[in-house]
């Protein structure tokens, strides 16, 4: 970095280790489109991020828990920009290497209405996160699967855009993780960069003539980033594009080359270290959008869902609008948007589906019990369920899956909890006491403090 900064290198290097990382977040524009106080905007970010002033106790606050807004590191929010300047019709996207969500939830309030996200991990555990983020921002145009990227790339031409924030030597982290720092090596860096390699070529096959593969890493040197564009371009036959950017963000260019590249560096830009680059697969572009999907039609796998089942009457009044196709196995039930109900049904054969469309219901024998999903849905109709507003005593409380204690006027049945009118989850109320419903694997398990969260700021609005 020394060599390749030159006069810069002080700086960068004082960045790096002497200054704190700055603390953004970026709101979920479905559920509010309200600005955390005292918060400056994120300008390359869409209109969604900010950066605010003070970290506060985020596991503490309900509001991120119910999927108003997530915790991004602001340079990371790039990809707004990039979807502002290069996507304007819906597409199918696939980010591959998604977890834990960031870019995702990202993509799912950027994206033109009706675009399809699918989240790919090949990490099961980290895949577990992804499908908990992606359910909290309640997006029902998504998917999450847990596969490798070669699984992906036999549907060919599917995908109008695929991201990939391939695993790399992590140099960007070095301020915010440690560990980071102790993994590093060069031998590493070849390795990663070996790797970038192979993912590109698991995955290019995937990608629809005219589409776009937009690459990113979270690292500084030349051989994950300028070197592995130039062998994308070079070997695919691919046409790196320009990025419209205002000079006064401090964006930086390639070290090396004249390729349009762009560097997030901890001296010159207010976040972390971020690589990025968008390149067009070369073909014709007029159905970019419209093709429909090239699937097998081969046999479900074993231990897939029973055959289709009759749909209960009041579950079609659980979505807050039409256009929806319900699908149910003696065990749960559905909603997928009409447009992608085929493509969804044919994922589940093809890969490992974590997460799908709205997870409405689980069928326990009678008893129709709504999921945890559909409460967090920006579908779901909340004029067919009972409401309860809480405190944030309560809100704790019911993250933590401790007992709460409603009001002696609420119905008995299943009540969605809401704080702040953000919702955040369902409890079964049995009038003598409330079946605390909140997800086992989510719970809060972190004791807390009242009186730190209120000089947090958590008690507010502002998040």
């Amino acid at each position: 970095m020394q060599q390749l900064l030159g006069n810069e290198y002080d700086s960068f290097a004082h960045a790096l280790t002497h200054t704190e990382q700055p603390v953004s977040i970026r709101i979920n524009t479905a559920k509010s489109a309200q600005a955390p106080c005292n918060a400056t905007a994120v300008p390359w970010s869409g209109g969604s991020g900010y950066y605010l002033p003070v970290r506060p106790t985020f596991t503490f606050d309900p509001i991120f828990h119910a999927g108003g807004y997530y915790v991004q590191e602001a340079a990371s929010m790039f990809l707004g920009r990039v979807i502002e300047q290069y996507i304007s019709t819906p597409v199918r996207y696939l980010d591959l290497c998604a977890a834990p969500g960031g870019k995702s939830t990202h993509a799912l309030s950027q994206l033109p209405t009706g675009s399809l996200v699918v989240s790919n991990e090949v990490v099961r555990q980290r895949a577990q996160i992804l499908a908990e983020n992606i359910t909290k921002w309640g997006n029902p145009r998504s998917v999450v699967t847990n596969n490798m990227p070669a699984d992906w790339g036999t549907w060919h031409n599917y995908f109008d855009v695929i991201a990939t924030d391939v695993p790399c030597s992590g140099e960007g982290m070095f301020r915010k993780d440690d560990t980071a720092i102790t993994e590093w090596s060069p031998a590493n860096v070849a390795h990663c960069a070996s790797r970038q390699e192979g993912i590109i070529a698991d995955i290019w096959s995937a990608l629809h003539p005219g589409g776009l593969l937009i690459y990113s890493t979270c690292t500084f040197n030349i051989e994950e980033n300028e070197a592995m564009i130039e062998h994308i371009a070079r070997t695919y036959d691919a046409e790196p594009l320009t990025i419209d950017i205002n000079p006064d963000w401090g964006i930086a260019n390639a070290l090396v080359g004249d390729m349009p590249v762009y560097r997030f560096m901890p001296h010159r830009t207010h976040g972390e270290g971020l690589f990025m680059a968008v390149l067009r697969k070369k073909g014709e572009v007029d159905d970019i959008c419209g093709t429909p999907p090239n699937v097998r039609d081969k046999k479900k796998k074993q231990g897939a869902k029973n055959k289709a089942l009759p749909i209960p009457r009041e579950v079609k009044e659980w979505l807050s609008s039409q256009g929806y196709t319900l699908i149910a196995s003696e065990t749960d039930i559905t909603a997928c948007p009409e447009e992608y109900a085929n493509d969804m049904q044919a994922m589940q054969r093809d890969f490992n589906v974590l997460h799908a469309g709205i997870p409405m219901a689980t069928l326990k024998g009678r008893d129709l019990i709504p999921t945890h999903a559909l409460a967090l849905s920006t579908a779901c109709n909340h004029e067919k369920f009972a409401l309860c507003e809480v405190s944030l005593d309560t809100a704790l409380a019911y993250l933590r899956r401790e007992t709460v204690t409603l009001p002696a006027d609420t119905p008995r049945g299943y009540v969605i909890l809401t704080y702040q009118g953000f919702t955040l989850g369902w409890v079964k109320n049995l009038g003598n006491r409330a079946n605390n419903l909140y997800p086992q694997e989510w719970r809060i398990r972190s004791s807390y403090n009242p009186e730190t969260i209120i000089e947090a700021g958590v008690k507010s609005s502002c998040y």
